[in-house]
């Protein structure tokens, strides 16, 4: 999708991001103006999130503060990630700025826009395990390219440690929320 000319446009690159299109996560890490972009494709997203929560039980009113703390889980995810791969587990090649590694794993949240579908009785559990397996291979995809990692393994684990610990941060801050939402 991406091409070596001009920049592709934001349509383009949510699609693209959306449809695991490496070159589309190569183009955002190189574009250092990208991160508007990248963090309106995050606001989006937790903003569908909160609008599905709603199909677990929650009234409409509760969709902001689920998409507060998709939001807040989304910003763990990114930073334990970014943490996990630049100092953790990096390669001899990894050379990533905070910039780089927001403005691709932002565009990796774009399958997150389906979630707000979860609103609908009988779609919510569903919706959010299809959107949260399919944001976790957008960011494997998204962190192999922001690392510069040749193995795919490698993005894998840092994906996967980053995902277990936002997912434990977003149940305890849905825990801590639920009584008051209620």
């Amino acid at each position: 999708m991406a091409d070596i000319g001009a920049p592709n446009s934001f349509l383009q690159r949510l699609i693209g991001a959306a449809a695991l299109d490496p070159a589309i996560y190569e183009e955002v890490e190189a574009d250092s103006g990208a991160l508007g972009q990248a963090m309106i494709v995050v606001v989006l997203a937790s903003l569908s999130a909160g609008v599905g929560a709603v199909g677990f039980g929650g009234t409409i009113t509760a969709a902001p503060v689920f998409a507060a703390v998709a939001l807040m889980s989304w910003a763990a995810w990114a930073l334990v990630t970014f943490e996990v791969g630049s100092r953790v587990m990096p390669t001899a090649e990894t050379r990533v700025s905070l910039g780089q590694m927001l403005r691709t794993i932002g565009f990796a949240a774009a399958p997150g826009l389906i979630s707000g579908l979860g609103f609908m009785p009988g779609l919510t559990r569903p919706v959010f395990i299809v959107s949260s397996v399919w944001m976790l291979v957008a960011m494997v995809v998204a962190v192999r390219h922001a690392l510069d990692f040749r193995s795919t393994a490698r993005a894998v684990g840092v994906c996967v440690v980053g995902w277990v610990l936002a997912i434990g941060i977003a149940a305890l801050l849905g825990l801590v929320f639920s009584t008051a939402v209620s």
